[in-house]
């Protein structure tokens, strides 16, 4: 193009000779930031990482060379990104070292992602324990150890403790339990106690519990309190506020949401905060000077976790306990055949009311169909409610709140033909038929279609019966029987956290009870049979914690009724509210079963070639016992099978570490994968 003679004409060779010097400058001035950055510090230039993969033969650290750059901030428990396999890897700094056992030239650091040590030295070696333990890899630990990080949240300071406040006797708070005061005296040394706490019924378990974490305190060190779900977890941290104040202590927890989860991690990692309640993850919290950990109800399922390596928050707690010197506290209702394993061992002592201050608590009584109710109420055999319930339902109105237990969600969960009791399924698909409310058709529970004009296929009737009802039909017959009482219900995702005193008719789900304002004059246990008849080994033991867990909510001097049959050993148990029995004489036919605790059971789950494989590679301890393979259960449109490993529990050891070298092994290989749960909640 030929220029105006008002335009300049463009010297194009100077432009070019100008870009080419200014590519010049940009490139010498990265050579020289490259240059810096590979200059490696001269203090501990190695630096001991931890990556974070999931591959089980990598479950191990590597040696990078620290850059002058990365050499302050690059502390242990720092997260960074290295080179690894050609790609960049998250991974911890373990540790710095002044020299490395690799011969060959390190890789530096790739990246120093933060200079807050999240991950202590304590944890760092726990996680690696927790790993062993199930035989996993140390990275998936980790994730569960340590939150995601927030930059934002990362910049701000953590806010300083609060003085420390002069706390009510502890000793007078545990005084109905004789075994506490030396419990108690040991944290106030500083000594490093352990037991197995049966609360008796109307205990307010969450104010003591703020009581022994503020005796821990007051000598200086930390404390953890695993719980498990967010109500309690709400409810003791309510009552530490109450017994030391608020800035002394932290709650963790997923429903905090990510901003305010790490927020609260990091006043812990920074030593801010020493006190630490929460559900599963909590039990990895970097407390420092850890003095005691407690896990409280430890038979709920919820304590067990569902991921990878499947760690239930008790064992992480003992080990911790073990490998920081820190007491333990292990407290429930009920107790856990594995709890009574804890004071068979004499590795814990019992904390118990006495039976006479027990009988002080809550009257216990059984309604079925004994020959005695049978006297008095001919109808007792076949009433789900019979008369003694709703007599116990109207004394307790009188007084206040009353709470009504039954083990299922919903209006009618099962139906049958009310004249041949066969099952009412589905004809589209076969699934089970139930209903939604006093005036809805049958539905299918599986497809939700509809079978207003069902019929037997057996026998032609077109009458139906409930066999198992629901929280919402139960509330609608106690409606109908006490019209002037207001009726509430708890379950599912309807779960309400508390109800005041007023007098009212609570209906929950186990689990869902809400808890009341000074406690409940009543509390009525429904279809017990249905907890009793589960296919599972923790069938009577699950049943009695859930009772007692209900029963638990019943204020001093109030009663509590189980509908069921008084012959059944659980129920006897119940009535004379002895959990500690039931668990031994639980832990005595688990012993000649050869059943948990008794034994170490691993379970492993894959396709039946991956299987195959396992069997090649698992070098097993000479006691071990293979049990299948068999399908795995309800897996109709899956082709994968289990095998159960047992020994007796003094070769645990050797059968963790015998399945973690055989996923080495398998992880080296590229085999196909295979699921390995060590001591799982459920066979």
């Amino acid at each position: 193009m030929t220029p105006t003679p008002d335009e300049p004409a463009l010297d194009l060779p100077g432009l070019v000779r100008d870009k080419v010097a200014e590519g010049r400058v940009k490139a010498a001035a990265t050579r020289a930031r490259k240059v810096a950055e590979a200059e490696i510090a001269t203090v501990d230039p190695v630096a001991h990482v931890v990556l974070d993969l999931p591959l089980a033969h990598l479950d191990r650290t590597f040696d990078y060379a620290v850059p002058v750059a990365m050499a302050e901030g690059a502390v242990p428990g720092a997260r960074v990104k290295v080179r690894f396999g050609g790609q960049d890897v998250d991974g911890f700094v373990l540790d710095r070292a002044a020299a490395s056992e690799h011969d060959g030239r390190l890789a530096p650091l790739k990246r120093l992602v933060s200079p807050e040590p999240v991950l202590s030295p304590a944890v760092a070696t726990l996680c690696e324990r927790v790993a062993e333990r199930y035989a996993g890899v140390s990275s998936d630990v980790r994730r569960l150890a340590v939150p995601t990080r927030h930059a934002t949240t990362e910049k701000a300071p953590s806010e300083p403790e609060a003085p420390l406040p002069e706390t009510p006797g502890c000793e007078e708070a545990w005084s109905p339990y004789p075994a506490a005061a030396p419990f108690i005296a040991h944290l106030r040394s500083g000594d490093a106690p352990r037991a197995v706490w049966s609360a008796g019924p109307g205990e307010d378990w969450p104010a003591l519990l703020a009581h022994v974490a503020a005796a821990t305190l007051a000598a200086g060190r930390g404390t953890v309190i695993c719980l498990p779900d967010h109500r309690d977890v709400a409810r003791v941290d309510a009552a530490l506020t109450a017994v030391l104040g608020p800035g002394h202590h932290v709650t963790l927890q997923a429903e905090a949401g990510p901003a305010a989860r790490y927020r609260d991690f990091l006043a812990v990692s920074r030593g801010t905060r020493r006190i630490v309640v929460g559900t599963r993850s909590a039990a990895f919290a970097p407390v420092a000077d850890l003095g005691l950990v407690v896990i409280w109800d430890d038979g709920d399922d919820l304590h067990a976790e569902p991921r990878a390596p499947y760690p239930h928050t008790r064992e992480v707690l003992l080990l911790r306990a073990e490998g920081e010197d820190a007491a333990a506290l292990v407290g429930g209702f009920a107790r856990s055949v594995e709890a009574d394993q804890l004071l068979r061992t004499g590795w814990a002592r019992e904390i118990a009311l006495p039976r006479e201050r027990l009988r002080e608590r809550a009257l216990v009584a059984i309604t079925g169909a004994s020959d005695h109710a049978l006297e008095r109420d001919p109808h007792a055999a076949t009433a789900r409610v019979p008369r003694e319930a709703y007599d116990a339902l109207r004394w307790g109105l009188e007084r206040g709140p009353v709470l009504v237990q039954t083990p299922r969600a919903g209006y009618a969960v099962r139906l049958a033909c009310e004249r041949c009791r066969t099952p009412a399924r589905c004809r589209a698909c076969a699934g089970p038929l139930e209903l939604a409310g006093p005036t809805a058709p049958p539905h299918c529970r599986w497809c939700a279609t509809e079978a207003p004009d069902w019929s037997c296929p057996e026998c032609g009737a077109t009458g139906l019966r409930a066999p198992v009802l629901g929280d919402a039909r139960t509330a609608d017959e106690l409606g109908r029987s006490f019209p002037s009482a207001p009726v509430v219900t708890s379950s599912g995702d309807r779960i309400r956290a508390t109800v005041d005193g007023a007098p009212r008719i609570v209906v929950a789900t186990p689990g869902a009870e809400p808890v009341a304002e000074g406690g409940y004059a009543v509390v009525v246990l429904l279809d017990t049979w249905w907890a009793l008849g589960r296919d599972s080994m923790r069938a009577s033991e699950e049943a009695l914690r859930r009772w007692c867990n209900a029963i638990g909510l019943v204020r001093p001097g109030g009663r509590a009724l189980a509908v069921g049959d008084p012959t059944q050993p659980t129920m006897r148990a119940l009535v004379r509210w002895d959990p500690a029995g039931f668990a031994a004489r639980e832990a005595e036919e688990r012993w000649a079963a050869r059943l948990p605790p008794a034994a170490r059971v691993a379970t492993l789950t894959g396709s039946p070639g991956a299987l195959d494989d396992v069997r090649a590679l698992l070098a097993l301890p000479e006691a071990a016992e293979v049990l299948g393979p068999v399908p795995v259960p309800g897996g109709a449109e899956s082709e994968d099978e289990r095998l159960v490993v047992r020994v007796p529990r003094a070769n645990g050891v050797e059968l963790a570490r015998a399945l973690a070298e055989m996923q080495r092994l398998r992880s080296s290989r590229k085999l196909e994968a295979v699921r390995v749960q060590v001591d799982p909640w459920e066979l």
